[in-house]
């Protein structure tokens, strides 16, 4: 229903809203009612239409409604603008904890606009009862407690408003309890037990009591609680340990869960006073905790972690024997473990100082390496031997330390043989289950220079063929040494003392870095034979070493000398001469000898004669070998009185070299020949007497210089060969220029030493000098290689007049 006292109020409202709708041609109105909670669906709340002044027969046109949200309304208006309610109201539920409930609702008039706001105020009705969470609780007080106690109890609630919430709290009739309550504002009140007289357990073991909440109602409801009050022995004994001290031994490594041993308490009390507990005493780490552990109800010790010797040998532990009284009693007792070591830890190989690369010159006794050793075990399972492999030329030293050791060098060191060596130390340690544990370190020997440079070949022998390239290289010399890095760098240089070593060497020049030796001139067989010098190698080290090498040089002859005419010879020096003969003269007459000379040796110089030209073949003949021509026939009355003969003297070289003579033959009448005969035979009587004291001269030379060239050939046969046989052999089917050979064998090779057959009427060139030449055998079909040894030299061959 409206309240009247608002009509002067809303007299004023309307004036002033009617004031407002000339401006904003819209009104509002406020309304308040009050309804009692719990009323019944579809009472009638107020008349909003009435109470506003409001035209009912409009209400439909201009839609007159409540404005809600999504959630179902608590509030309908019908069609007469009457507030019905639409649903069961509950204060506690919709204004929880709250001492004025109000509702607010909106309504709305359109055309024109207007809004009124309504509140409607919810009235607390006491419809509820206290309750409490649990019908029946339980205490428990120890016969012990003293009066003064209290015991705070759980308090009802009643969802009523402050009105009809609970007022008060009462306890049922006793002897040793009282009641008090405990105002905590919007909490409400809390009840609290009172101990008055002590509790004697041999009287009551227990109290049966009735707590009882009224609200502010009236008629006033109420609830109950049962509470039951179990009063406890009193825990006057404490826990005692069956033994004075405990004492166990445990192995490290043992296995977790592993029970060491068993604690044992007993209690005189009853009940729980009398059940003992076990736990770890208060001072007991959580590093022990974390090692081992306590069956509360068994009091067994049991592994928990890794239990290492090395980390401790001995653990002390307080354990807690506790009974389960209100007040608890407890009493502790030590435990020692003890534990024993095992051989688990292998020995451990550091090196504390080490020389990775040592010189090879190093005396024995040199501190490689020190290593320490470490093993964590105790005793014998902490001693340890070490000891090095024994193909290295290396020892293991124990030092004043105890388990440092010197690894050091037993015999000298050489690194051509062995530049490095993989030293393995190995060390065990002397338990039951002996461990060990190796280590490998790697050990470079440097170099010192303490090799000399060593020649392939001592001493090189080289055959250079004469004409050869000024510039070019001859030949090369290697050495090598053992030695690396710089020491190992060889620079070669020739050796240049003496005068004749000088002027030998002058013309020679040596590449210093890869031993090629090259000649500045041309050599000439003719000039120069053989020569020797030396070549040193030094290597780049520090100091340097150096070592000398012998070469010998042999000059090969090349067939680059064309033969000489030496008879005959015209006065103004070209190969032409006149020969006069006798008309009768006999077959077979010596009309001439041609005479050559080669500088070359050997087949370069073995001179072969033939008539190039010829008037008459069938008069005159020509030994290849010799040069003489002699007649084939008389002459006869036909035969012309001139004859002109062309001689072709030509070498046996691979690319043969000539010369030619002309011999004009005049055939004389007798008288005629006699005259010229002895005028030319006191030429040649002077010009013999000067030919034999040359030929003496130079047979002298020659064979000195043959029988040196002889030893020195053995000589350099038997160094290089242990199987040496020879065998002489006189060459029967032999004849020519070159007259005397002896064949002989050296290992494989066969070689052939030869020399001018000398007789009446040879002539021999004052100056030469004897050689030995390697030559083709083309006289066999084997490839066998020969050398001869010419005693000749320079002068060549000679043909016989």
């Amino acid at each position: 229903m409206a309240r009247r006292g608002y009509k002067a109020w809303l007299e004023r409202l309307v004036v002033l809203i009617l004031c407002l709708i000339l401006t904003f041609n819209f009104t509002s109105a406020q309304l308040r009612y009050s309804i009692p909670e719990e009323l019944t669906v579809g009472a009638v709340v107020g008349n909003i239409a009435k109470d506003l002044g409001l035209d009912t027969s409009a209400l439909n046109a201009r839609g007159f409604r409540i404005v809600s949200g999504s959630t179902e309304p608590l509030f309908q208006l019908n069609n007469n603008g009457i507030l019905h309610l639409n649903r069961k109201i509950d204060r506690e539920e919709v204004c929880e904890r709250i001492s004025t409930c109000i509702i607010n609702i909106k309504t709305v008039l359109e055309n024109p606009l207007e809004v009124h706001y309504v509140a409607i105020e919810v009235l607390d009705v006491n419809d509820h009862s206290p309750t409490f969470s649990e019908n029946e609780t339980h205490l428990e007080i120890s016969e012990s407690a003293l009066p003064g106690a209290r015991f705070q109890l759980q308090g009802a609630h009643d969802p009523d408003s402050d009105m009809y919430s609970i007022q008060l709290y009462k306890l049922s009739q006793n002897d040793h309890f009282r009641l008090e309550v405990k105002d905590r504002g919007e909490d409400g009140k809390i009840p609290v037990l009172y101990l008055h007289k002590p509790l004697d357990k041999e009287t009551a073991r227990s109290h049966r009591l009735l707590l009882t909440a009224v609200d502010g109602g009236k008629p006033a409801k109420s609830g109950t609680l049962r509470i039951i009050v179990h009063v406890l022995d009193v825990n006057d004994n404490m826990p005692v340990f069956a033994k004075d001290s405990y004492a166990a031994v445990l192995n490290e490594n043992a296995l977790i869960g592993t029970t060491i041993m068993q604690v044992n308490a007993t209690d005189l009390d009853d009940g729980l006073n009398g059940e003992v507990v076990y736990s770890f005493g208060n001072n007991v780490n959580n590093k022990l905790r974390k090692l081992f552990e306590v069956d509360a109800n068994t009091g067994e010790i049991i592994v928990k972690g890794l239990i290492d010797f090395e980390a401790k040998d001995r653990y002390e532990l307080d354990i807690k024997a506790s009974d389960k009284g209100t007040v608890p009693l407890a009493t502790e007792k030590s435990v020692v473990i003890t534990i024993v070591d095992l051989n688990d830890n292998k020995p451990e190989i550091e090196v504390t100082s080490f020389s990775s690369a040592i010189p090879e010159d190093s005396k024995p006794g040199t501190t490689v390496a020190l290593i320490s050793v470490t093993d964590n075990d105790s005793g014998l399972n902490g001693k340890v031997i070490c000891h090095i492999s024994e193909d290295v030329p290396f020892t293991l030293t124990p030092s004043l330390q105890d388990n440092m050791y010197s690894i050091v060098t037993k015999s000298l060191l050489d690194r051509e043989h062995q530049s490095k060596y993989d030293v393995t130390i190995t060390c065990k340690d002397a338990g039951e289950k002996t461990l060990s544990s190796h280590k490998t370190i790697s050990v470079t020997v440097s170099d010192v220079n303490d090799n000399s440079p060593e020649f392939s070949t001592n001493p090189y022998t080289f055959y250079v063929i004469e004409n050869n390239v000024a510039g070019a290289s001859l030949f090369s010399v290697s050495a090598y040494d053992c030695d690396e890095g710089d020491n190992a760098l060889i620079s070669y240089n020739i050796l240049r003392n003496g005068n004749e070593n000088k002027q030998i060497t002058s013309f020679l020049n040596i590449n210093s870095e890869n031993g090629d030796i090259l000649a500045l001139k041309s050599f000439d067989f003719e000039t120069l034979k053989t020569f020797q010098f030396q070549v040193v190698a030094t290597d780049s080290g520090t100091p340097s070493l150096s070592s000398n090498v012998t070469v010998n040089v042999f000059i090969l002859d090349q067939n680059d000398n064309a033969p000489v005419i030496l008879y005959p010879v015209s006065s103004n020096g070209s190969a032409e001469g006149v020969e006069e003969i006798p008309r009768n003269v006999n077959a077979g007459h010596l009309v001439t000898k041609v005479r050559a000379y080669d500088a070359d040796i050997g087949y370069n110089g073995w001179l072969l004669f033939s008539l190039q030209e010829v008037t008459d073949h069938s008069l005159f003949g020509l030994d290849r070998y010799t040069g003489r021509i002699r007649t084939l026939r008389s002459f006869t009355e036909t035969d012309e009185a001139e004859h002109k003969l062309v001689i072709l003297v030509k070498d046996n070289g691979n690319v043969s070299l000539s010369a030619t003579a002309t011999v004009i033959v005049k055939v004389v009448e007798p008288k005629e020949a006699f005259a010229a005969a002895d005028v030319k035979s006191a030429t040649n009587d002077e010009q013999d007497n000067n030919v034999t004291f040359y030929l003496m001269i130079t047979l002298g030379s020659v064979s000195t210089l043959f029988l040196i060239s002889i030893i020195v050939l053995i000589a350099m046969q038997c160094s290089k060969s242990t199987d040496y046989t020879s065998k002489y052999l006189q060459e029967t089917n032999y004849d020519g220029t070159l007259c005397h050979s002896i064949q002989y064998r050296s290992g494989d090779k066969r070689y052939m030493l030869v020399g001018p057959r000398m007789s009446i009427g040879s002539t021999i060139v004052p100056g030469s000098h004897a050689n030995t030449l390697g030559l083709p055998d083309r006289r066999h079909t084997s490839g066998e290689v020969r050398k001869i040894t010419l005693s000749q030299g320079s002068s060549g061959m000679n043909a016989d007049r």
